[in-house]
């Protein structure tokens, strides 16, 4: 089994670091926020360092799942961070969404250092995480993902190589495209049926073993219907997410205009106090 490090303990990480320990693997962890690595460690009996470097150090594999393009240079560059604590062919596994040009950035730091690097955003949530069963999506070197594939497999359900750094990253936006012109459209048939005088229950029941049957459907409608949103993907990490797949499409020349709009939707939803409701809030806007 492999001696790893995990750097960010959020919603995400906490379990996904868990499930390395359940799986065999020596874990260290690192968080900016130490009671939340210290709390990591009582609940699973690994191991916290203070900086990224030093939980990095002698590791096979560092894994990170952390907010955003800053905080992930944070934790990889600089004396403290994770680069200058792993050695000449450890790879580095990066869980977190961000742009395709960060993980570019970083791949070639990492290659300097003579580190390897995979982009590995995840889908599936809170609750794939939790249960280990997250869909991750890989960018990188064909040797780089066979070595790190198998620790992965701790919490993935499915774990595919895309293509070189930054596929993953660029498939995460394909999987965040879709899921925001899915929910806006759920969003609207829900509200439809309210006002139609039917029963939501009874909708989905027929409706979700046809074709616009989706995950979102049997999982959010409940929780939709009822105006309960504080779980799951925050609307805030949403609109993190859509503005990097915009400004991807307006570099690459790709129209989203759907996408765009739902942006805009849940721009609205922020003003409604919901950046932290789950992204299944867009209903919230048509009741």
């Amino acid at each position: 089994m492999a001696k790893t490090a995990f750097l960010g303990l959020g919603v995400m990480g906490f379990p996904m670091a868990g499930h390395l320990v359940q799986a065999g693997h020596e874990v260290t962890v690192f968080n900016r926020t130490d009671t939340k690595a210290q709390a990591w460690v009582d609940r699973y009996q690994g191991n916290h360092m203070p900086t990224p470097r030093q939980a990095a150090q002698g590791m096979d594999f560092v894994m990170a799942c952390v907010g955003n393009d800053d905080d992930l240079r944070e934790i990889c560059l600089g004396p403290d961070g994770a680069f200058a604590g792993m050695s000449q062919g450890a790879v580095f596994v990066d869980h977190t969404t961000v742009s395709a040009q960060v993980t570019r950035e970083l791949a070639q730091a990492a290659a300097k250092a003579g580190i390897g690097y995979v982009d590995a955003p995840v889908s599936g949530g809170q609750a794939g995480a939790e249960n280990g069963q997250l869909s991750v999506m890989c960018g990188g070197a064909q040797a780089d993902f066979d070595r790190a594939a198998p620790v992965i497999d701790a919490y993935a359900k499915i774990c595919r190589l895309m293509g070189d750094v930054g596929a993953g990253q660029m498939t995460k936006m394909c999987n965040q495209i879709a899921i925001a012109g899915l929910v806006q459209g759920l969003s609207e048939s829900l509200a439809f049926a309210e006002k139609a005088g039917l029963d939501i229950a009874d909708v989905v029941e027929v409706i979700s073993q046809g074709a616009a049957g989706s995950w979102q459907m049997v999982n959010r409608h409940k929780t939709m219907a009822q105006g309960h949103f504080e779980h799951g993907f925050a609307v805030d990490w949403m609109r993190k997410d859509l503005a990097i797949c915009l400004a991807t499409g307006d570099q690459i020349n790709a129209a989203l205009p759907v996408t765009a709009l739902v942006d805009q939707f849940y721009k609205d939803v922020q003003k409604m106090g919901g950046g932290r409701w789950d992204t299944s809030a867009l209903i919230a806007r048509l009741t």
